[in-house]
C-alpha cells in the first residue's frame, strides 16, 4: 500500500522543496513514502544504493515507516550514519550506531553496515571512514536540524561549508549537547560526551537527494533561520537551500508563518 499524505502546506525556498504537515507522525510518514520510492526507483537501475541515516528521537516515525516497507531489497544497500561520539563503545546504549541498529538496520539488515568507531583511533577512523563515504556517491542522505541550526554534528562554531574533509572531530556546542538531554538521550548534561566525530557539511550535501525530516516546537527557530536568514555557517542548514535535490518535512509546531 502506497502512503499518500498531502502537505498543508508546500512551498519552494531558493532550491529547497518545503513540505508542512499537520501532524508530526503525517510528517514521518510522508517522508519515508518518499524515501521508499525514490529507494525502490534507484535500486531498478543500480545494483547497490548508498545511504547515510541522522540518529535522533526526530527520525523516529520515519524509521518506524521504513523499518515496516515491503519490497525493498535491503541486501543491495550500504548504510552510514553521521555522526559518533567519542569515547563511546560501538554499539553502546547511548551511542548513535546503537540508535540505528535497533532502530532499524538490524531489523532490515543492509547488505553493508559502516559505523563510526568512536573509541578507534580518531586519525585513523576518520581516515577509514572517509575513505568508504568516497567509494563511490552517495545516493541518499536522510538528515535532521538540530535546535542551534547544526546538520549532523557541524554546529555554528566548527561548521564550514567548504570543508575539504568528509569526517572530522569536532567539539560540541552547549546547545547540542542540552538537546541530547531535552531528548532524554542523556539525563543530565554533565553525561552528554563533549566530542564527536561528524559528517562535514560537504560529505553531506555530496549525496544526490537529501530528505530532512524535522518535527517539534523546539525547531522552529531553526527552521525559521533554515528558510529565512541568511546562507551562513552560523546557520549550517541554511545550505540545504542550494542542493539541487532537496526536501525540507516539517509539522506544523516547528514551521514558522
Amino acid at each position: 500500500m502506497k502512503l499518500k499524505i498531502q502537505p498543508s502546506k508546500e512551498e519552494k525556498v531558493e532550491s529547497l522543496t518545503v513540505r508542512v504537515y499537520e501532524k508530526r507522525k503525517d510528517m514521518g510518514l510522508a517522508a519515508a513514502a518518499d524515501v521508499i520510492e525514490k529507494m525502490k526507483s534507484l535500486l531498478r537501475g543500480k545494483e547497490t544504493i548508498r545511504m547515510i541515516f541522522a540518529s535522533a528521537p526526530s527520525q523516529n516515525e520515519f524509521l518506524e515507516t521504513l523499518r515496516n516497507a515491503s519490497g525493498i531489497d535491503w541486501q543491495r544497500v550500504t548504510v552510514f550514519h553521521m555522526d559518533e561520539y567519542i569515547g563511546l563503545q560501538p554499539r553502546e546504549e547511548q551511542s548513535f550506531s546503537a540508535f540505528l541498529c535497533d532502530r532499524l538496520f538490524d531489523s532490515v539488515k543492509p547488505g553493508a553496515v559502516h559505523l563510526i568507531n568512536g573509541v578507534n583511533d580518531i586519525n585513523k577512523e576518520c581516515r577509514i571512514y572517509s575513505e568508504r563515504l568516497r567509494e563511490a556517491p552517495i545516493d541518499i542522505v536522510c538528515l535532521g536540524i538540530g535546535e542551534n541550526g547544526h546538520i549532523a554534528f557541524n554546529d555554528p562554531p566548527v561548521a564550514d561549508f567548504h570543508d575539504p574533509a568528509f569526517i572530522k572531530k569536532v567539539q560540541l556546542d552547549e546547545v547540542s549537547r542540552q538537546q541530547q538531554v531535552n531528548d532524554s538521550c542523556f539525563p543530565k548534561l554533565e553525561d552528554v560526551p563533549t566530542h564527536a566525530l561528524t559528517l562535514t557539511i560537504p560529505a553531506l550535501m555530496s549525496g544526490c537527494h537529501l530528505y530532512c525530516i524535522v518535527p517539534g516546537a523546539t525547531k522552529k527557530n531553526a527552521v525559521q533561520q533554515t528558510l529565512k536568514g541568511p546562507i551562513s555557517e552560523k546557520n549550517p542548514a541554511s545550505i540545504l537551500r542550494r542542493h539541487p535535490a532537496c526536501t525540507l518535512y516539517v509539522d506544523k509546531d516547528a514551521y514558522d508563518e
